[in-house]
């Protein structure tokens, strides 16, 4: 039975991180080791965790350092010929660390992750299909199936959907390195280094669901919606053009940076013409108004 060193980095999670240590304690797989890292919580998720009495448990604390530095320090004390993560508040199916063994082993995938199932702070459920997470993460995988490239799917959204998913060999993981300093997307990065480091060798198990992801209800809209997507923005451009042609990288770089450019002259224009202008651009815009009218009429007097 091959070792699987599982990391769990902890912050101000005492709701949820019994529930995500639990799920790996019952694995059905039993020859693992658990590094649990505190970043800092300014609640009881250390207690919690150190309530649990299992050989196979390690707890450490740190001063915060966000999830990606906790990370990469689980990855320098990991042991095991697998490498596993999961956030403090997600939870494992209890044979996923056996299944993804498995399909590892017959078919020499370095990096393996399955589909999850969302669910609240509560464990329930979003079975609503018109929940908007799970039109999102619809939209993502039915482009992956009808595109049946891994990569090119990924360009179109993160459909791992969260660290939690990463399943990787030990070797894997010291050819891929750290996690990069992204707050909110080191994991999307994560993966299309991972694509580069080992072509098709990364499999996808879209039929199974050995995941459960939660999703927080009490979320709301803030910077991070901005800072997330900006982060978005420059990995997508970035890992598109290292999948093409050096030669041809300067045109879609080219071509790629016009098209945001056109987005937000786009967004520009849709605004002024809604009346949230400036009051020169609006006399602007009511001069051009005038003429378009000017002209409709002159051109209608031709045609009577």
């Amino acid at each position: 039975m091959p070792k699987v060193s599982v990391i769990i980095p902890a912050y101000n999670h005492e709701r949820f991180v019994g529930a995500a240590v639990e799920s790996v304690l019952d694995q059905s797989h039993g020859n693992f080791e658990l590094i649990v890292i505190n970043d800092g919580s300014t609640d009881r998720t250390g207690e919690v965790v150190q309530s649990y009495r299992d050989d196979r448990l390690t707890y450490l604390y740190q001063d915060n350092q966000d999830a990606y530095n906790t990370i990469n320090r689980g990855l320098s004390l990991g042991t095991g010929e697998y490498i596993a993560i999961l956030n403090s508040d997600d939870v494992y199916f209890p044979d996923r660390l056996r299944r993804l063994i498995a399909e590892q082993q017959a078919t020499g995938a370095h990096c393996l992750f399955t589909d999850v199932v969302p669910v609240s702070d509560e464990g329930v459920e979003f079975t609503d299909p018109e929940f908007g997470w799970n039109v999102w993460h619809r939209k993502n995988r039915e482009f992956h199936r009808e595109c049946g490239d891994l990569y090119a799917a990924f360009l179109k959204g993160n459909f791992m959907v969260t660290t939690s998913n990463l399943f990787m060999t030990a070797e894997a993981a010291r050819k891929v390195g750290r996690f990069s300093s992204l707050r909110y997307l080191h994991d999307y990065d994560y993966i299309f280094r991972m694509m580069l480091a080992y072509p098709g060798k990364v499999r996808y198990l879209a039929d199974e669901k050995l995941l459960y992801y939660r999703i927080h209800s009490g979320n709301t809209l803030s910077e991070a919606a901005i800072t997330g997507r900006e982060q978005d923005r420059e990995l997508i451009r970035k890992y598109m053009l290292a999948a093409i042609p050096e030669e041809s990288r300067p045109f879609a770089a080219a071509g790629a940076d016009r098209l945001v450019e056109l987005e937000r002259e786009l967004q520009e224009v849709r605004s002024a013409l809604a009346g949230n202008m400036s009051p020169g651009v609006k006399n602007l815009a009511r001069q051009l108004a005038a003429a378009l009218r000017d002209k409709i009429r002159k051109t209608l007097g031709r045609t009577r």
